[in-house]
């Protein structure tokens, strides 16, 4: 941890710098020619004048650990750092998290978009952050105001997992209007920074923290945007980083939707509800968990102990016809559509237009 921490510390070296140079050695070479030779670095002049390790940053960061339970450090080789954010080009060298880190085990959807969010809009993020809330994904945003803040409220009204990437240190709560949110997201999810804990805000690191917001989830969905929001920015990084990007329509007049209108024009996915969000999802969601088992040494769910386990065997993690679920299971239509929606109710699978997907493991 302390080399990493060290590494990390080092003024004039970004992440994806540090990436770099973790290409040809290991952490704890860096580190030690950081501070004795750091000439000897593929670095140039000018990069290596400027290099200086600030350990007092790396005292605060311990002492921060420290002061409670639920403080955590994160590490790029800690195992509990999330695989997809390992797969950026400049992924965080450490994480400082606040809550529980159980949070991060769970496939995650971004729901971001406008500070200056209509009514309509807030009730949609809302909504959509409940129902995927309520079928076993987390909510990863940035805790700003308007389409952020409705969608953490939504999992923290229903009991869900919500993750809040801050654009500041940790324990600098902005906008201030959110020091309620704030700790109602500690209590159900977590709060993420890259950030030293006593950064104050600069307009310079919120886009920077939206790669992580992006990073950290399967699919970045833009609930209402106009064409200079900067949740766009969220979503041309998931576009580069290979994930999914869905947008909801909306009106044509006031520019609200503008930015989500040139999304859609772009590929992205329209999206009127949670089903056209999971049906996307399902085989990334099953692909993220299977991941989670390998890194964590998960044991594979024991069938026996699952409710009606030989029909949710019949269901894939993509679109599964009611037929198939039929043929699959042995099971008369009448019993398959009774236990279906005793699975539904249960969260282990979603009905959606043309059969059924199994969106939850546990």
């Amino acid at each position: 941890m302390v080399d990493w921490l060290i590494v990390g510390a080092v003024s004039g070296l970004g992440p994806a710098r540090i990436q770099q140079l973790l290409t040809h050695m290991e952490v704890d070479d860096l580190r030690q020619r950081l501070e004795h030779e750091k000439e000897a670095l593929p670095l140039s002049k000018h990069l290596l004048q400027n290099l200086a390790i600030d350990y007092q940053k790396v005292d605060i960061a311990l002492s921060w650990q420290q002061q409670a339970a639920d403080h955590h450090l994160l590490c790029f080789s800690d195992p509990l750092y999330p695989p997809l954010l390992k797969q950026l080009t400049d992924p965080p060298t450490v994480l400082f998290l606040k809550g529980c880190i159980e949070a991060l085990a769970l496939p995650s959807l971004a729901i971001v978009g406008s500070r200056n969010a209509s009514p309509g809009g807030l009730q949609v993020a809302y909504q959509l952050a409940a129902e995927m809330s309520s079928i076993g994904f987390s909510i990863c945003s940035g805790m700003a105001m308007g389409i952020d803040g409705a969608a953490h409220k939504a999992c923290v009204d229903h009991q869900g997992r919500t993750i809040a990437v801050l654009g500041t240190g940790i324990e600098t709560i902005y906008p201030r209007k959110h020091r309620q949110l704030y700790h109602d997201i500690q209590q159900q999810g977590c709060i993420l920074s890259e950030f030293w804990p006593d950064v104050e805000p600069f307009a310079g690191n919120f886009p920077k923290r939206n790669r992580i917001i992006s990073g950290l989830s399967l699919g970045t969905l833009v609930v209402e945007a106009c064409r200079k929001s900067g949740s766009l920015i969220t979503a041309r990084l998931a576009m580069e980083q290979g994930r999914e990007v869905f947008a909801v329509p909306g009106s044509i007049l006031g520019g609200y939707h503008q930015g989500c209108h040139d999304l859609l024009r772009d590929g992205a996915k329209l999206v009127e509800t949670a089903a056209d969000i999971v049906e996307e999802l399902a085989s990334l969601t099953a692909f993220h968990l299977e991941e989670l088992r390998l890194h964590h040494h998960i044991q594979q769910d024991d069938v026996c102990d699952l409710p009606f386990s030989s029909l949710l065997a019949s269901v894939g993690y993509e679109t599964t016809t009611l037929d198939a679920v039929v043929e699959h299971s042995g099971k008369t239509i009448d019993l398959v559509l009774e236990q279906m929606l005793e699975l539904e109710l249960q969260g282990w699978v979603i009905a959606i237009p043309g059969g059924y997907v199994r969106v939850k493991r546990s």
